[in-house]
């Protein structure tokens, strides 16, 4: 019974219990002595008082002694967890081996742990909020629920509504229910108010305040696609401009001469001679200029690859066997299989020997062409190895038409290239590093 009255007893009444209990036996004691003594009744009722009243006051100060710090300390917690950080202990210098200043010393550490916490958390969610509000991506974040709870600048673009219409409806409301399934990343076309177009679909879980939240980022690509058309189109306009000037310049200046000649009475004694010169002249040109144009549309309209299956090592022996300047050296890897069309990557092979027997023969005799392939990474590898000068201008290699060769047509490594990546993999040309001459890879998957 005693046990289970003093368990509901708050802290200050145990404190005042037990300082009362401390001070029973030695004020038993005194009252005893006071009153068994020879002393006056005046006297006795007067001691009494005295100390009684001592005893109870000095139980009320050791309480409040022991409670009093513990509410400051509970007034102090209280107001951190509420993010108010002004509130502060008075700790003195001297009382520093205190234990209960020690107490206030580490709670105003923590004070000053959690402000600078605080102020670092707020100035990384404002910068958060400011780089959401500036990227151009349209980001949206959904609840458990598929209720939008936060949106950037660019998604409010896109939706075509403010910000306080949108956050708190449903992702069917909003036409991105759609969205919020299905793989990533993946390109789609969209029509919203704010855009239409082929967008990319990103997707991530995040947490706000302990609450999940599907996070969704919508990447607009038709820009981008339009610069990159933009720039392929100046690059062809300039190509194509260079190439029909070249050809019509000279042209237009021999048709005038041939003009003046005819017009010219009587005609000159070498008439006939220059005629013919003139109009040879003017039929290279055309040709030239008719060559030129079939290339390009080659390259325009190269197909789509018909897959079967297609035996490697057969393959590059093949090719290897078809170049005749050089005795190209093949370098046997392992039997494998590719999924490919024939024709198209045969031509691809054949345009990268040609090019490296180029290069190995501009840096005179004793170079060598070696063909290889090899399996790493579950990719095909086909390498092809010159002793030439090396790449000397790697941001033209692929540019269409361009060619450092007398009489190249600038289009192997371009046609070599639009083959593989139809085949979903990728060209890639780099120097050999310590030896001499470059390398050209071409990774293809083997499905």
């Amino acid at each position: 019974m005693l046990r289970r009255w003093w368990e509901r007893q708050s802290h200050d009444r145990r404190v005042l219990v037990m300082a009362l209990a401390a001070g029973a036996p030695g004020m038993a004691a005194a009252l005893l002595l006071l009153w068994t003594g020879d002393f006056t009744a005046q006297v006795q009722w007067t001691a009494n008082v005295l100390l009684v009243g001592a005893w109870g006051a000095l139980t009320l100060s050791l309480r409040d002694r022991v409670v009093r710090p513990l509410q400051t300390l509970a007034n102090m917690l209280a107001a951190l967890r509420e993010g108010d950080f002004s509130m502060r202990a008075r700790v003195r210098v001297d009382d520093a081996r205190d234990p209960l200043s020690l107490v206030h010393l580490e709670v105003n550490q923590l004070e000053d742990i959690l402000r600078h916490q605080r102020l670092g958390a707020v100035e990384a969610t404002e910068l958060m909020r400011k780089v959401l509000e500036e990227v151009d991506l349209a980001i949206f974040a959904f609840d458990e629920e598929k209720k939008l709870r936060l949106v950037n600048r660019a998604g409010v673009r896109l939706l075509g509504q403010p910000a306080e219409r949108v956050v708190g409806r449903s992702a069917d409301e909003l036409r991105l229910a759609d969205l919020l399934t299905g793989p990533v990343p993946r390109t789609l076309e969209l029509a919203h108010p704010g855009g239409t177009g082929r967008w990319e679909v990103r997707r991530s879980r995040v947490r706000q305040e302990g609450l999940p939240l599907e996070l969704l980022v919508l990447s607009d690509l038709s820009r981008a696609l339009r610069e990159e058309e933009r720039r392929m189109w100046k690059r062809i306009i300039r190509v194509l401009s260079h190439e029909i000037n070249n050809s019509l310049a000279p042209i237009k200046s021999i048709s005038g001469s041939l003009a003046t000649l005819v017009e010219r009475r009587p005609p000159p004694a070498d008439f006939e001679q220059d005629m013919e010169k003139g109009l040879s002249v003017i039929q290279t040109r055309a040709e030239a200029l008719g060559r030129f144009m079939s290339t390009y549309a080659t390259l325009a309209r190269l197909p789509q690859p018909e897959l079967a299956a297609v035996d490697v090592p057969e393959l590059v022996r093949r090719v290897a066997m078809l170049e005749t300047r050089l005795p190209i050296e093949v370098r046997a890897g392992p039997d494998l299989v590719v999924r490919a069309d024939r024709d198209q990557l045969e031509q691809a092979l054949i345009n990268l020997i040609r090019n490296a027997v180029d290069a190995t023969l501009e840096m005179g005799e004793g170079g060598a062409v070696a063909v290889g392939w090899e399996l790493l990474d579950g990719a095909l590898q086909l390498l092809v190895d010159d002793e030439g000068p090396g790449l000397s201008d790697n941001a033209n290699l692929f540019v269409p038409f361009y060619t450092t060769k007398p009489g190249g047509s600038g289009i192997g490594l371009v046609l070599s290239r639009q083959i593989v990546e139809g085949h979903g993999g990728r060209l890639e040309l780099e120097d050999r590093g310590e030896r001499r001459g470059a390398r050209a890879r071409m990774v293809l998957p083997l499905v």
